[in-house]
């Protein structure tokens, strides 16, 4: 795609949207147009050094895209409320399902291809697998109001393509994993294990991880499918360059690792040995807690795409040493 080209990010302020924004500037991409509620001062060096020709509020959006028109060849729709412990449906409904169809809607009409950001959550504890099959969507029962409002998105966009033929431009929604990586400071309890072991490590020496809650699973053994953020923008633009079907993606690096492992690649990336104390599970998540993702990453793989995934180690070093060390952005 051209570098003068104009892209839609939405998200742009939060973690992943701002790395893509960071990332899209080192591939020579500028004339970007934010979106997002900047409300926020915590969230501002995520984006504010960073080259990008206007700023809209999230509100404001489609009474901004329909007075100015840009010429717009290409949209990322990172939005979301993200927060698994918040368990008012009705906010998950406006922001991840409701303002998700605007956005559909508004690349459907002028056909322009569209990136979305849909999650893991919505395979719930993963009864029927970890596979980016449209035939399951529709039986996938995630475990909590965000992972329900995403998986929601994802069944009304497959019946829309359905009823109303494919939009030429095309689309792809993407399953994004466990997701690490800088920018993600004001996460608060949202943010990675990565983040919040550093943090520990630095202030008392050791790490707090859950213990397990089931019997099948030893405490620090519960497995999940971690993905470093510059291989998600990686695939990102990756699509943005490359025609492949329309369709949901995983996005993982199709290894499900236990979280004592990234306690100790945690530890190994500030150069001191492994301290691991376990604590209990807050009552709020027990119930509502994926023990185990692995992402299948076949569909991916066989749209093209081949570039090798950051291993958890080596994702890890590079986060901790590069950017939680002194605080810095990407």
């Amino acid at each position: 795609m051209d570098r003068q080209s104009v892209i839609l990010l939405t998200g742009a302020a939060g973690f992943i949207g701002s790395y893509l924004l960071g990332y899209l500037n080192r591939q020579g991409y500028e004339q970007i147009i934010l979106s997002d509620d900047f409300s926020r001062t915590d969230k501002r060096p995520n984006y504010s050094r960073k080259k990008f020709t206007h700023q809209v509020e999230r509100e404001e959006l489609f009474e901004w895209l329909n007075q100015h028109n840009p010429d717009i060849k290409f949209v990322f729709h990172l939005g979301a409320r993200t927060d698994t412990t918040e368990f008012d449906y009705r906010i998950h409904e406006k922001l991840n399902l409701e303002y998700s169809k605007q956005i559909w809607q508004y690349c459907v009409k002028k056909n322009i291809p569209l990136v979305y950001a849909s999650s893991a959550a919505t395979y719930g504890a993963g009864e029927l697998g970890y596979n980016d099959d449209h035939a399951i969507v529709a039986d996938l029962k995630p475990l909590n109001p965000y992972g329900i409002s995403k998986n929601e998105f994802d069944k009304w966009l497959l019946e829309q393509a359905a009823d109303c033929g494919l939009p030429p431009a095309g689309w792809q929604g993407l399953k994004f994993f466990n997701v690490y990586g800088p920018n993600e400071y004001h996460k608060g309890r949202m943010a990675s294990v990565i983040f919040h072991s550093s943090r520990q490590i630095r202030e008392t020496g050791k790490v707090k991880l859950f213990r397990s809650h089931r019997p099948d699973y030893k405490d620090g053994q519960q497995l999940r499918d971690f993905i470093y953020v510059k291989d998600v923008a990686r695939v990102c633009v990756w699509l943005m360059e490359h025609r492949i079907a329309s369709g949901l993606y995983n996005l993982g690096t199709g290894k499900a690792r236990s979280f004592e492992d990234l306690a100790k690649a945690t530890f190994a990336g500030l150069g001191l040995p492994p301290v691991i104390e376990y604590i209990d599970m807050p009552v709020d998540i027990r119930d509502k807690y994926q023990y185990f993702t692995e992402a299948n990453m076949q569909k991916l793989i066989n749209a093209g795409y081949d570039q090798p995934f950051t291993s958890l180690e080596d994702g890890v070093e590079d986060y901790v040493k590069q950017f939680l060390k002194e605080h810095l952005y990407y």
